[in-house]
């Protein structure tokens, strides 16, 4: 029986044999895509136009770039997740992504440019409302480039670190399933990113700032010389040296107004205020420079004067010098004003980093004070004021703890900007007289007053308050919160404050860092707006311990001296 070979294939036939019998290969689709994503993009064009809306303070050009790339790079990464998690389930066709680009195409250009038109009048329109002069249209070029440098490196950044993660994913792929790989790469690239922004950058950022703060406070402001006047810490006869004072305990001590300019306004012989201040470098802990601080007091016989202070200053240990000099001008030079320093860094870096410094210099400095003035007879005592400004009033409030405290602890409290973390200013704010709004609450049941507008202090019926909150209804100070990325807050619902423009609305994520933003320009609108109160703690002081004889022209009169 004859075998039957078989014939050899010739190279075609090998080929097409090789074509039919290899495996078909299904490419596979990434959830994440590599190219821009169209729901990513979409989004990010509805922040980007949205971060032109006006928010409680005007925005410079530079300034609102890098916002509109920020929030715009928020806007694209969220958007990017929602289609990722879209096509874990469900796979648009490309016909239809393409038709969803060229809409995109038609629509964003010219709806960034409506944005764009219309940023413009609203900060025009906001500066007006704020009393500041009008500005001359946004260099729109300028402010588009930076947001697009912005919104481009922080892409860049996020592609790098996705990138990173592929890597670690395909490593450990060897060892462990795919999906568990991928798991573990994200991991390892999270921590190693949040080390190095906490470690590299937050640290060195701090160290940095903390460096140039300490510098900064070791000098000395022009035309500031250590004071004659025994009744000045510093001076030749102070317990405190002058070179332990700091610069702004240095400021706090040489600029009381003189006795001249004190006799002429108060129409009478004045006599020459007491100012004391402890600073850093006076003593070890906040308790023995209150102790110190007390000994001042003694040595300068304050407690004989009419008036004793007592001063809680912003991070720095600055002190608005005319919330002093409008308490000396009222009283005739007849007090005895007192602060000590805390910190030498920004509030807002001592607000982020260690609230418990203001907390505990305040409670040193007001219980050191407060006992002895206490241990006096009521009848001879001096009236008991007490100032907090920013993160000030945050240390005053949490050293009583209750309003009912505050009340019965001093005869008269004055806060000025407190922040959004105050616990009775928010206990105050909760508990409102219903109908009243959020930025000028009533309170019933106790001499407790809250002003937006420093004027609202005058004529106020009944005796005088004992604790007056002063807060500018454009004040981002007072009305940033951390909710303001996910909650719509009172202060834009219903009536709004007298100074709050009605082009802004809440937005999720958006307000949020426009309100972040104001901070950075708090400290430069008008008096009465923003973070600056300046004069208006006349009013202040008026409402809560007027001199025998004080009148409403007197605040006047005296407002327009310091303003000018």
């Amino acid at each position: 029986m004859r075998k039957l070979i078989a014939a050899p294939l010739i190279p075609a036939q090998r080929r097409v044999a090789e074509v039919v019998s290899a495996p078909t290969v299904v490419p596979r689709r990434k959830v994440v895509r590599c190219g821009l994503s169209v729901t990513g993009f979409g989004l990010c064009a509805v922040f980007y136009c949205l971060t032109y809306t006006p928010s409680l303070l005007p925005r410079p050009w530079f300034l609102q770039g890098v916002v509109a790339g920020l929030t715009a790079s928020f806007g694209y990464a969220g958007g990017t997740a929602i289609g990722a998690m879209v096509r874990l389930r469900w796979w648009p066709p490309r016909r239809a992504e393409r038709i969803a680009w060229r809409v995109l195409f038609v629509l964003v250009p010219p709806l960034i440019l409506l944005f764009l038109w219309l940023g413009t009048r609203w900060q025009r329109e906001l500066r007006l409302r704020l009393g500041m002069p009008p500005q001359q249209e946004y260099d729109l070029m300028r402010t588009v480039g930076i947001s697009l440098l912005t919104f481009g490196v922080l892409l860049l950044l996020a592609r790098c670190l996705r990138l990173a993660a592929h890597g670690f994913a395909r490593l450990f792929g060897r060892l462990v399933p795919e999906s568990a790989a991928y798991c573990a790469g994200f991991v390892v690239v999270t921590v190693l990113s949040y080390t190095a922004f906490d470690g590299l950058l937050v640290g060195n950022l701090y160290t940095s700032a903390d460096r140039s703060a300490a510098i900064t406070d070791s000098g000395t402001g022009s035309g500031v010389v250590p004071p004659a006047s025994a009744l000045r810490s510093g001076s030749g006869s102070s317990l405190v040296t002058w070179d332990s004072l700091g610069r702004q305990g240095r400021n706090f001590v040489t600029k009381a107004p003189a006795v001249n300019d004190l006799s002429a306004f108060a129409g009478r012989t004045a006599v020459d205020p007491i100012r004391i201040y402890a600073g850093l470098s006076s003593a070890g802990s906040p308790e023995e420079r209150a102790a110190l601080v007390v000994r001042e007091m003694d040595r300068t016989h304050a407690w004989d004067r009419s008036v004793i202070a007592v001063f809680t200053p912003t991070g720095t240990g600055w002190v608005d010098n005319d919330v002093p000099s409008s308490l000396e001008y009222m009283y005739g030079g007849d007090t005895a004003l007192v602060s000590m320093q805390y910190s030498y860094l920004p509030s807002w870096i001592s607000f982020a980093v260690d609230r418990s410094k203001v907390v505990d210099a305040a409670a040193a400095l007001i219980t050191a004070v407060r006992s002895r003035w206490a241990a006096m007879p009521a009848t001879d005592r001096p009236k008991l004021l007490i100032f907090g400004e920013s993160l000030g009033t945050y240390g005053t409030e949490k050293t009583f703890g209750t309003a009912a405290a505050m009340v019965e602890g001093a005869d008269g409290i004055l806060l000025e900007g407190p922040t959004f973390a105050n616990p009775v200013h928010r206990e105050l704010t909760a508990g409102r007289e219903p109908g009243s709004p959020v930025w000028d609450p009533s309170y019933p049941g106790l001499p407790v007053e809250f002003s937006s507008e420093s004027h609202e202090l005058r004529d106020l019926p009944g005796p005088p308050r004992k604790v007056v909150y002063m807060q500018n209804s454009s004040d981002p100070v007072v009305w940033w919160s951390p909710s303001l990325l996910w909650h719509k807050p009172e202060w834009l619902k219903g009536t709004r404050g007298p100074d709050v423009t009605p082009d802004m609305h809440w937005y999720p994520v958006i307000t949020f860092w426009q309100t972040t933003v104001d901070l950075l320009f708090a400290n430069k609108a008008p008096i009465g707006h923003g973070h600056v109160y300046k004069s208006g703690a006349v009013d202040g002081w008026a409402a809560l311990a007027p001199p025998p004889g004080w009148t409403v022209d007197d605040t006047l009169r005296l407002r327009t001296l310091l303003d000018g």
